[in-house]
């Protein structure tokens, strides 16, 4: 019986203690030169992932972009500065909202006019194809009309 209450009050102890464990934890402290990088970096496409941001890749290609625009950063550089280096790298497609002018334009503008013109398609197809009439059936000869007449007769 005396083990017994010497576990039980072990095992309360240790519970006591892993519940105020936390309150002696540090705050975790972020480096305001990673914030700046990642906020850069969700602005502008990795360039060999699928339409994902470079500061959400894991790629080799994302990994060293971060890694220059934490040099520029650390350079004295701006925000535009380091995007313009990257656009003037890999193009407008490096922006993840590419911009409405120049050839920004057509990225904005060719879907929905290629979504109104396929739309059209349809819609001109669908509508020939209700207006056209099938063909007439073709007229039976004699020899049919006399096998369907006998096949009537056999049901009867």
């Amino acid at each position: 019986m005396n083990k017994t209450w010497l576990r039980i009050s072990v095992c309360i102890c240790g519970l006591l203690l892993s519940f105020t464990l936390p309150v002696w934890a540090e705050p975790v402290q972020e480096d305001p030169l990673d914030r700046a990088v990642l906020e850069i970096a969700k602005d502008l496409r990795c360039t060999v992932c699928q339409n994902q941001p470079v500061a959400e890749s894991n790629a080799e290609l994302a990994q060293d972009m971060r890694q220059i625009i934490r040099e520029q950063l650390v350079a004295g550089k701006s925000r535009e500065e380091i995007v313009d280096y990257f656009v003037a790298r890999y193009g407008d497609y490096v922006l993840m909202k590419p911009p409405t002018e120049r050839a920004g334009l057509l990225l904005w503008v060719a879907p929905p006019v290629l979504l109104v013109m396929l739309a059209m398609l349809g819609w001109f197809f669908l509508r020939q194809r209700s207006h056209a009439s099938p063909p007439p059936a073709p007229a039976l000869s004699e020899q049919d009309q006399a096998r369907v007449r006998a096949a009537r007769r056999q049901q009867d």
